[in-house]
């Protein structure tokens, strides 16, 4: 049931929206194509076992885990409720 101007069903559409929009950021952030000898950002070597564990990573244990620490995730807000606003 959806409220004011909204047709039933809305709300749902919001969430599927929200979950689609995760999925593809997601997908996006996967590494494809074959892998360097060496990290991207420092010139580490990347251990064989990693580079045949994820195929087409760029990255060493390290630089990876500076990058995923500063990952921001999205806090826009699309059903716009007051609940979530106060947060």
């Amino acid at each position: 049931m959806a409220g004011g101007w909204a047709r039933d069903g809305a709300v749902q559409d919001q969430i599927d929206d929200t979950v689609s929009d995760a999925v593809k950021a997601a997908r996006a952030r996967i590494p494809v194509g074959e892998s360097p000898e060496y990290c991207d950002e420092c010139g580490e070597a990347i251990p064989p076992k990693r580079r045949a564990a994820l195929p087409g990573i760029r990255t060493c244990v390290a630089c990876q885990s500076a990058r995923d620490s500063a990952v921001r995730h999205s806090t826009f807000n699309r059903r716009g409720s007051k609940d979530s606003q106060l947060r």
